[in-house]
């Protein structure tokens, strides 16, 4: 088993937005993922899971895990779930993901465990 956590402000990420607009949001979601955010939360919250879902790889962001590589979306209850890219799936023997999200306080948190 793996785990990965991170927290991220949630204006940090709504500046970031605010500058870059659509550049931001394509740079680490993808287009059915962009159809669920709904505010700036919800925009903190899928960054923290994909930073969450690096981590618990043990590669962080990079050449092995890019941001696209990671998908978030909602189950039939509106619980956010993750897949990785069958390339990462393989290549780190992943069977099975889980994803908690949630913001409080003007931060985002993101837990992600891998068996």
């Amino acid at each position: 088993m793996r785990v990965g956590c991170d927290i991220i402000s949630i204006d940090r990420i709504e500046m970031i937005y605010q500058k870059h607009k659509k550049n931001f949001l394509d740079k680490f979601l993808n287009p059915k993922e962009q159809l669920l955010i709904k505010s700036p939360a919800s925009l903190a919250g899928f960054w923290a899971a994909k930073e969450a879902a690096s981590k618990a790889l043990g590669t962080g962001i990079s050449d092995l895990c890019g941001f696209l590589d990671i998908e978030i979306y909602k189950d039939e209850k509106n619980a956010p779930k993750l897949q990785y890219s069958k390339k990462i799936m393989e290549h780190f023997c992943i069977k099975q993901t889980s994803l908690s999200i949630s913001h409080d306080g003007g931060f985002a948190i993101a837990i992600v465990v891998l068996v």
